[in-house]
């Protein structure tokens, strides 16, 4: 009898371990996804901040993508003045059972010349970026994945364009 007793006290034991183990695995998971915060992904000279963002279900709704591009730097708009400059795009991922995303609106560029060329007006995008996603999504949780290819520049020189991964979590309710 009470080799069985013990034997039932080490099985409680031993849940109970494997419980506290499992909330601190929870607790952990959740402290690294910053959950319910934004979160960043640089690449370069740009971040992209995610962060949880709500739509209308069954509805034409827009998820906004921010972008931050370092101080001293700017990006080519998406359609900059010359033909020789790598403008920014944005290619979102379609895969299957996510929401079509429609269409993707770039915001309008600033004007900007180099100090070696100061009457060719270029335009680019510094500071703040927000690019606007339309679609319409299922009720539930979704996340739009893409793509943002871009070319960073400092006050005297291009550098190689940079391709980078994001991931925008939001909810259609």
């Amino acid at each position: 009898m009470r080799s069985i007793t013990t034997g039932l006290n080490a099985l409680r034991l031993a849940a109970a371990l494997i419980g506290l183990l499992l909330v601190g695995l929870k607790t952990s998971y959740a402290q690294r996804m910053n959950v319910g915060q934004p979160t960043a992904v640089k690449k370069g000279h740009v971040d992209f901040i995610a962060d949880g963002q709500s739509i209308a279900a069954n509805q034409p709704a827009t998820v906004k993508l921010h972008f931050r591009v370092d101080p001293g730097f700017h990006i080519n708009s998406h359609s900059p003045k010359s033909d020789v400059l790598i403008p920014t795009r944005l290619t979102v991922a379609m895969l299957p059972g996510d929401p079509e995303v429609t269409n993707v609106d770039f915001p309008a560029g600033e004007p900007f010349s180099f100090a070696f060329e100061p009457k060719q007006k270029l335009d680019v995008y510094q500071g703040d970026v927000v690019l606007t996603a339309h679609l319409k999504a299922k009720p539930g949780p979704h996340t739009l994945k893409a793509e943002l290819y871009y070319q960073a520049c400092d006050h005297a020189a291009c550098y190689p364009p940079k391709k980078l991964s994001i991931e925008q979590p939001y909810t259609a309710k």
